[in-house]
């Protein structure tokens, strides 16, 4: 059984005239993670949302878990096993912390119709249990997300991916806005997610962090792929040097 949990092949997605993805073969293994980077309008965020359904793709293929997808959104990747932490966050600012958690899987004491009734006690207890093991301090989880920092409100998406990780997270840029302490507590997260042997696809604009995180750092470029490079193998120059064209297209773009 191949141990390849996502692949693509010649994803390709058009806005119009715009070429934004073109042609991008990439796969990852179970376990790895690997840091999508590039300068911006390179195609990276384009990328992801082809993978996660939030836009359907112009053509390629996508495989998942060794079968071929085709997502109609969000909520399909997610049941597959895709947690995501888009830039937009997807929180909803009117709901408290456990409500935000289990937003699109509520638990339930019981079900009829319109009479169905919440389980939140369950719920805000396995939010208790995510932010402890995601080591996410929010001082009072029954406050709705809008009184929130910016800071606190990354940590409760990303606390929400990585409470709920199954087979794959994505987080893009997921410490773009915050400050030292919390993207040292994000960056720990995902640490947690490596010991764990949960598949990471990190995008990210920080070499600093990309260099300390992941095992492999894929290159991105006018919305293709140019270099696949093994993190051990390679250094921050390098990569600079693919990102802003000095370098051409390597050889084996994926691995």
């Amino acid at each position: 059984m191949s141990d390849i949990i996502l692949e693509t092949r010649g994803l390709t997605k058009h806005y119009g005239g715009v070429h934004a993805l073109d042609d991008a073969n990439f796969s990852l293994r179970n376990g790895e993670h690997v840091a999508v980077v590039g300068d911006n309008g390179a195609g990276k965020s384009t990328f992801v949302r082809q993978i996660t359904g939030v836009e359907q793709r112009t053509s390629g293929q996508i495989f998942f878990d060794g079968k071929e997808v085709d997502h109609a959104g969000p909520l399909d990747a997610r049941e597959a096993g895709i947690e995501t932490v888009f830039q937009t966050l997807a929180l909803a600012d009117d709901l408290d912390v456990p409500s935000n958690l289990f937003l699109g899987r509520e638990l339930f004491k019981f079900r009829l119709g319109p009479f169905s009734w919440l389980d939140r006690k369950t719920m805000r207890e396995r939010t208790m249990e995510a932010l402890k093991t995601t080591a996410v301090k929010i001082p009072n989880v029954d406050n709705p997300i809008r009184n929130m920092s910016g800071g606190q409100r990354q940590c409760v998406a990303i606390a929400r991916t990585a409470a709920f990780a199954s087979k794959l997270v994505i987080m893009d840029e997921p410490t773009a806005a915050l400050g030292v302490q919390e993207t040292a507590q994000v960056e720990n997260i995902i640490r947690g997610l490596k010991e764990r042997g949960v598949p990471l696809i990190l995008v990210s604009h920080n070499l600093r962090q990309v260099f300390d995180l992941v095992d492999r750092i894929v290159v991105f470029r006018r919305g293709r792929i140019v270099a696949s490079l093994r993190r051990d193998e390679t250094d921050g120059n390098d990569i600079v040097s693919y990102i802003t064209g000095v370098k051409g297209n390597a050889e084996g773009a994926y691995a």
